[in-house]
C-alpha cells in the first residue's frame, strides 16, 4: 500500500475494527494478472470440443461467439426453445448435461447459482457421470469461494484427472456475445493451460489471480460488491434528485460529468430515466451475488455495513415482483417508498389509442381550394431539398440538381406550383451547408428578376426524423434569410404520413407497428452526424440552436387548433406571429396537413412570407397533390430491358440493415450481392481504395449483363469517426466510392435504385450526371420513381429513389419483386390466368440450347407466357444439363415461362423428374387400364403435391409417333366422359384430352376433331377446377385451333412443326460453321414458335 501517513493510519484504523491485515495483504507478492493471463493463453492447448451448460442471457452469448471462433460447441439448457435457437446459429444441442459432455475437451458451465451448478454436474443425468477422462471444467458462474475450492475437491476424487477452472466473468449480455467479457481465472497452472484458448477468446481482459481454485470468485465477489453497491447508491441519488424537483435527465447528464459518477451510475440511470427494464442483468442477481458477498463476510467475521443494506434494498425490489427486471430496477424501492418517479423520458404510446383520443379531423377537405389559390396568386413552391428522399410524396414534379440562373428562370417561367432542386446539403458541414444555401438562394433571387417571377416560398425540405442541419445554429435559415430578407416565421413540420411520422402536443414521434415512439427515443436520434436527445420540438429547436432559440419562444398550431378552427384559424394564427419567430405545426393526418396548408397559403396572400423546415408531406399538401397509383415497369420500357437492375445501397440506419438482411433472404437465386469494403475505400491507402472498387466493378458488370439483380453495398459495419465532422467525411468517402463504381459500370441496368439520402443524390448527380429529372410517382408509398433526363448517362431508365428510413423490414424486397421482370414459374398459375383470360398457352418440346433459346426468345418478343417441355426421349440424350438449361433460362427470362416433364410414363421416369426442378410434370397412364391409370396417377399426384409440383394427366390414348414412341390407331381411344369425372377425382391439375387428335402428321384428309366431346369435357373440368390440354397441336388449322380454345383447351403441345423447322434449317443452309447452324436452326424454330404463340391468344398476355 502506497500513501501518505494519514492513509497508512486509517489502514490501522480499519484494521482493527474489521479485524483484516489489510497492510499485510497490499505487501504480499507482487504479480500482473495480465501477464500471467498471456502467458497461459500463449502457452494454452487446443482445443476441438466444447462443451456448455446454461444458454440464458449471458450463457448463449457466449458459446455463440465460440461458434463464431471456430470451435465446435454442444450446448444444453433447461428452456428447450433456446436449444432450437442455439441449433439455429450452427450449435449442437444436447439433452441432458451428461449428453453435453460427449467427447469434449473443455466443459463450461454458466449457470445461474450454487444450487444450478450442483445439479448439472451431480444431479439426475449430471455431466461428471458421463464426462471424459482428462477434461478440463470451467465455472464462470458467479459463485462463493467456498463452493468452489469444495468443488475441485469433488473433481480430484472422482478419479478421472478432472482440473477446475475458477471462472467468474463480467461485462454483461452484449459483451459476452461480442467475445468481450472481463474474466477473473484461477486454478492449477495445468487446468488454465488447457483451457486457455476457450478463455482468451471469450475475453477482453482475462485476469489470472493467484490463491488456486475460489481466488478468481473472491475477486468476482468483491467486483459484485461494488457493482450493487453503486447501482444501490445511483437509484438512492436520482430518487433524491426527483424529489428535490430537478429534471432527472438533466441531473443524470450534470453528475456524469462531475466526481460523483461511476461506471454503475452512467450505465444503468438511462434505464431507470427510460423507464426501460429490459433484464440485462436481472435484480435477481444482485440478491444471488451479495447475499453471497454477506454471508461470507459474516462467516469470516468482516463487517459489511453497506453491502448488507445494498442486499436488503435488493431483496426488497425482489420481494415485490421485480426480481426478474433489469437491476436498475431497484430504483422501484426509492420510488414505491418515497412516492417519487425518477422515469425522465417520454412514454412509448398506443398509436390507435392516441389517435382515437384527438379530435375529429376538420370535416372539408382543403384540396380544392388549394388548387383554387394555386391557380390565382399563390406562390411557386421553391424546395430546397436536402437529399432526394423529399420527393417521396409528390408526382409530376420537376427535380433540379444544378442551380444556374438559367435552369432556374426556366422552371419560374413555367410559373408551376412546385419544383425541387436537389442541394444534398446533408451530406455537408454545417458551414459548407451554409453556403450552398446562400449560394441557391442568391441564385434564385437573380433568376426570379430574369423571369419576372418573384412569387415564392422557400421550403427547407428536411428528414422527417429530425436529422440535418436545420435549424442547427441557425446556418441553413439564416443563409436563406442573409439573401431573401426576414421572414415572419419559421415553420418547423415534420410530420411523414408514409413513413410514421407524427407531431402530437409538440412531441414528435415515430411509428414502430402499433407503437408511437418519441423521436429522441430512437434510432435515428443517435445519428453520428446529426444526432440528438429532444423530442418535444420546442425542446428540438433550443437544443440545435444551442439555446439561442429558447423552447418557450417557440409557438405551436395545435390539432386541436387544425381540427376545430379550420384553415381560417390557421391563416390568423399564423398572422398573428412575431416576426422572426419559430413555429410548430402538429399533424396526424393528411387532412390536418391540408389544413394548415390552405391556411397558410391564405396567409401568403395578405402579404406574410415563412422559411419552412418541413417534411415530405407538408410539399405535396401545399400543392394539393392528388395520390395516384404505383409506379411499375409496365409505366417505362425497362420490362423489355434483358440486363438485370442495380440496387446501391449506403445507408446505414438500422432499419436499411434489416432491409437488405430481408431482400437476400427473399431474393436468392436472382441477387447477387457485392459488398464494398468501408475501411478499404474510407481508411486505408488510395492504392487499395483503386483495387476495391475495381474489383466491384467487374463484378457488377458481369452480374448486369447476365440478367441478375446486383446489390451493391458498404459494408454494415457502422465506423464513425471520433467527432461529427470526422463521421461526415467517412461517409463522404464511402459515397464517393459507390458512385465511383456506379460510374464506371458499362452494363445499362433494367432499372437503378439507390438506398438512402446522401446515396441516393450522389448516384443521380455524379454518377449518372442527371441534371434535372421528373418525378413520375411511387414505387411503395414514400418511395419516389424518376424519369432521368436526356443529358444523364442511362436516359430513360427508371431510378427509384428508396429513403433510408421508410418502409417496414420487407419494403425493399417488395419492391424489387413488384419491378421483377417476371412474376414466376408455376406452370399451374399459368394456365389458371390463361383460363381466366380465354386463351391458350403453347407448350414446346425442346431437345438442345438452341430450341430453349428460341422458346424464350420469342416468348419474350411476343410479350407471352409459355413451357417449356421435355420429353423422356429428350432427357434420355440430354440429361440434368439439358433439364438444368431449361430452368436456369426459364428464371432468366422476361416473361413467365415455366419447365414441365412430359409424358411420363414410368414411375421411376416420374420419380426423379419430381427431384430435378421441374415446375409440372405429365403422368401418362394411357397405356395402362382405367384402373390401374388412376392408381398410378393418384400416387405421382400425391407425390407432386407435397413439393408444389403440378400434374397433368392423360385420359384415353393418341395414336401416333413423338420422339420413337409409336401408338397405332387400333391402339388409340378417346376419352371418356364418365370415365374422366372419375379420374379427376385423382387431384390432379391438368387432364390432355383425347378427341381425335394426333401426335405427329394429321393423314391427309386432315384432323376430325371432336368438338362436342371437348365441350363436355370442359363443362365437367371447369367444376373440377380441371384444366384442359390438347397434344397434337402441329398441323391443326387455325380455325380448328380457336374453336378449342373456345371449348376450353388452354394448353397446347407442339412439337412437329419445330422439329421440322430445325431439320429443314440444317438441310438447306449452307453452313460450315457450327455457331452459324445454331444462328439459323434458332431463327427457323422461333418463327414457328411465335405463329403458335399468337396463334393460341398468349401474345401480350405475360
Amino acid at each position: 500500500m502506497h500513501g501518505d501517513d494519514t492513509s497508512i493510519s486509517l489502514a490501522k484504523i480499519w484494521e482493527k475494527v474489521l479485524g483484516v491485515g489489510i497492510l499485510e495483504a497490499a505487501n504480499k507478492e507482487l504479480y500482473k494478472p495480465e501477464d500471467l493471463a498471456k502467458e497461459i493463453t500463449t502457452q494454452a492447448k487446443h482445443v476441438k470440443r466444447i462443451g456448455f451448460i446454461g444458454l440464458g442471457a449471458m450463457g448463449f452469448g457466449m458459446a455463440a461467439h465460440l461458434l463464431k471462433s471456430n470451435f465446435s460447441v454442444r450446448g444444453y439448457d433447461v428452456y428447450k426453445p433456446t436449444l432450437v435457437r442455439f441449433e439455429s446459429v450452427g450449435g449442437l444441442a444436447a439433452n441432458s448435461p451428461a449428453d453435453v459432455t460427449k467427447d469434449v475437451d473443455v466443459l463450461v458451465i454458466m449457470v445461474t447459482n450454487e444450487v444450478q451448478a450442483e445439479d448439472v454436474l451431480y444431479g439426475h443425468l449430471g455431466a461428471v457421470e458421463a464426462i471424459p477422462s482428462g477434461t478440463t471444467v470451467v465455472l464462470a458462474s458467479t459463485v462463493s469461494p467456498a463452493f468452489v475450492s469444495q468443488l475441485e475437491r469433488r473433481l480430484e476424487n472422482e478419479g478421472k484427472d478432472l482440473k477446475l477452472v475458477d471462472a467468474p466473468v463480467s461485462g454483461g449480455v452484449k459483451r459476452a456475445a461480442m467475445g468481450e467479457l472481463t474474466i477473473m481465472a484461477s486454478g492449477t497452472e495445468d487446468a488454465l493451460k488447457s483451457a486457455g484458448m476457450v478463455l482468451s477468446a471469450l475475453s477482453e481482459k482475462l485476469y489470472v489471480i493467484r490463491g488456486g481454485c475460489g481466488a478468481g470468485s473472491g475477486v468476482k465477489m468483491v467486483n459484485q460488491l461494488l457493482a450493487g453497491v453503486h447501482i444501490a447508491s445511483a437509484a438512492e441519488a436520482m430518487a433524491f434528485g426527483a424529489r428535490l424537483g430537478l429534471n432527472t435527465r438533466k441531473l443524470f447528464n450534470v453528475i456524469s460529468n462531475c466526481g460523483g459518477t461511476s461506471w454503475m451510475f452512467e450505465n444503468r440511470v438511462p434505464h431507470m430515466l427510460d423507464n426501460d427494464y429490459t433484464p440485462y442483468s436481472a435484480l435477481d442477481i444482485f440478491v444471488k451475488d451479495l447475499g453471497i458477498v454477506t454471508r461470507d463476510g459474516s462467516s469470516r467475521k468482516v463487517p459489511l455495513h453497506i453491502s448488507t443494506v445494498a442486499h436488503q434494498l435488493f431483496l426488497a425490489g425482489s420481494a415485490a415482483g421485480w426480481g426478474r427486471i433489469d437491476d436498475a430496477g431497484v430504483v422501484k424501492v426509492y420510488e414505491t417508498l418515497g412516492g417519487v418517479k425518477v422515469e425522465g423520458r417520454l412514454p412509448v404510446l398506443k398509436k390507435q389509442d392516441v389517435l382515437k383520443s384527438l379530435p375529429s379531423e376538420w370535416p372539408f377537405d382543403p384540396t380544392e381550394d388549394i388548387h383554387r389559390l394555386n391557380m390565382g396568386k399563390s406562390k411557386t413552391l421553391v424546395v430546397l431539398d436536402d437529399d432526394p428522399t423529399g420527393t417521396q410524396t409528390v408526382h409530376d414534379v420537376e427535380v433540379l440538381t444544378e442551380w444556374s440562373v438559367e435552369s432556374i428562370s426556366e422552371q419560374l417561367r413555367k410559373k408551376p406550383a412546385c419544383f425541387f432542386i436537389l442541394t444534398n446539403s446533408r451530406s455537408l458541414s454545417s458551414e459548407k451547408a451554409s453556403a450552398l444555401i446562400k449560394d441557391i438562394c442568391t441564385n434564385l433571387c437573380a433568376a426570379s428578376k430574369e423571369s419576372g417571377n418573384a412569387d415564392y416560398t422557400i421550403v427547407l425540405r428536411g428528414d422527417s426524423t429530425l436529422r440535418g442541419h436545420f435549424p442547427q445554429a441557425s446556418l441553413e435559415a439564416d443563409a436563406a434569410v442573409s439573401v431573401l430578407g426576414e421572414m415572419d416565421a419559421w415553420i418547423i413540420c415534420p410530420f411523414f404520413l408514409q413513413g410514421g411520422r407524427y407531431t402530437i402536443d409538440d412531441v414528435h414521434y415515430v411509428a414502430d407497428s402499433d407503437r408511437l415512439v418519441p423521436a429522441g427515443e430512437t434510432e435515428f436520434a443517435k445519428d453520428a452526424s446529426f444526432g440528438y436527445k429532444s423530442s418535444n420540438l420546442r425542446e428540438w429547436v433550443e437544443e440545435k440552436t444551442a439555446g439561442a432559440v429558447p423552447a418557450n419562444s417557440v409557438e405551436s398550431i395545435s390539432i386541436q387548433l387544425l381540427r376545430t378552427g379550420g384553415p381560417d384559424a390557421v391563416c390568423e394564427f399564423l398572422c398573428s406571429l412575431k416576426k422572426g419567430s419559430a413555429c410548430i405545426v402538429n399533424a396526424a393526418s393528411d387532412r390536418d396537413m391540408a389544413v394548415f396548408a390552405a391556411g397558410m397559403i391564405q396567409a401568403e396572400q395578405k402579404g406574410k412570407s415563412f422559411l419552412c423546415r418541413t417534411a415530405a408531406s407538408f410539399v405535396s399538401a401545399r400543392i394539393g397533390i392528388i395520390p395516384k397509383d404505383l409506379v411499375l415497369p409496365k409505366d417505362f420500357a425497362s420490362d423489355k430491358e434483358s440486363c438485370g437492375a442495380l440496387i446501391v445501397v449506403g445507408s446505414y440506419v438500422p432499419k436499411t440493415t434489416k432491409q437488405v438482411e430481408e431482400l437476400q433472404s427473399q431474393h436468392k437465386q436472382k441477387l447477387r450481392s457485392i459488398e464494398i469494403s468501408v475501411e478499404k475505400v474510407a481508411l486505408k491507402s488510395s492504392e487499395v481504395r483503386a483495387a476495391e472498387i475495381r474489383r466491384a466493378v467487374e463484378m457488377a458488370d458481369a452480374f448486369l449483363r447476365a440478367g441478375r439483380e446486383t446489390l451493391i453495398m458498404s459494408s454494415r459495419e457502422l465506423i464513425t469517426g471520433k467527432t461529427s465532422s470526422e463521421s461526415l467525411d467517412i461517409n463522404s468517402k464511402v459515397s464517393s466510392a459507390l458512385v465511383e463504381v456506379v460510374s464506371q459500370i458499362t452494363t445499362r441496368p433494367r432499372y437503378i435504385l439507390a438506398k438512402g439520402g446522401i446515396t441516393s443524390s450522389d448516384t443521380a448527380t455524379k454518377a449518372l450526371k442527371a441534371r434535372r429529372a421528373l418525378v413520375i410517382g411511387q414505387a411503395l408509398a414514400g418511395v419516389p420513381v424518376w424519369k432521368l433526363g436526356p443529358e444523364s448517362r442511362h436516359p430513360g431508365v427508371p431510378y427509384v429513389v428508396f429513403p433510408g428510413n421508410v418502409g417496414s423490414s420487407t419494403a425493399l424486397a417488395e419492391v424489387v419483386k413488384s419491378w421483377s421482370v417476371v412474376a414466376g414459374r408455376s406452370t399451374k398459375e399459368l394456365l389458371l390466368n390463361a383460363e381466366n383470360g380465354g386463351y391458350a398457352i403453347g407448350a414446346f418440346n425442346v431437345y438442345n440450347l438452341e430450341g430453349i433459346e428460341a422458346v424464350v426468345e420469342a416468348a419474350e418478343e411476343e410479350n407471352s407466357p409459355a413451357i417449356l417441355q421435355v420429353h423422356p426421349g429428350a432427357f434420355k440424350q440430354g440429361g440434368i444439363p439439358l433439364v438444368s438449361c431449361c430452368i436456369s433460362a426459364a428464371e432468366q427470362a422476361r416473361v413467365p415461362i415455366s419447365v414441365h416433364f412430359d409424358h411420363g410414363t414410368t414411375k421411376h421416369e416420374l420419380l426423379e423428374a419430381l427431384e430435378l426442378g421441374f415446375d409440372s410434370v405429365m403422368v401418362d397412364g394411357s397405356h395402362l387400364s382405367f384402373t390401374e391409370n388412376v392408381s398410378y396417377t393418384k400416387t405421382i399426384t400425391e407425390l407432386a403435391r407435397s413439393k408444389n409440383i403440378m400434374v397433368e394427366a392423360e385420359l384415353g390414348r393418341l395414336s401416333g409417333t413423338e420422339d420413337g414412341l409409336t401408338v397405332e390407331d387400333y391402339e388409340a381411344k378417346l376419352t371418356n366422359v364418365h370415365q374422366a369425372q372419375e379420374f379427376m377425382e385423382t387431384g390432379i391439375d391438368a387432364l390432355a384430352v383425347c378427341i381425335g387428335n394426333v401426335h405427329g402428321k394429321y393423314p391427309e384428309s386432315g384432323p376430325n376433331l371432336k368438338l362436342d366431346l371437348l365441350k363436355e369435357l370442359h363443362n365437367l373440368s371447369s367444376k373440377k377446377g380441371v384444366v384442359l390440354v390438347l397434344h397434337g397441336a402441329s398441323g391443326l388449322p387455325e380455325k380448328l385451333i380457336k374453336e378449342c380454345i373456345e371449348n376450353g383447351v388452354r394448353k397446347f403441345n407442339v412439337n412437329t412443326e419445330v422439329r421440322k423447322a430445325y431439320m429443314d434449317a440444317l438441310t438447306s443452309e449452307k453452313k460450315t460453321d457450327l455457331v452459324d447452324l445454331m444462328s439459323a436452326t434458332k431463327t427457323a424454330m422461333k418463327a414457328v414458335i411465335a405463329d403458335k404463340i399468337r396463334l393460341f391468344g398468349s401474345a401480350g398476355k405475360a
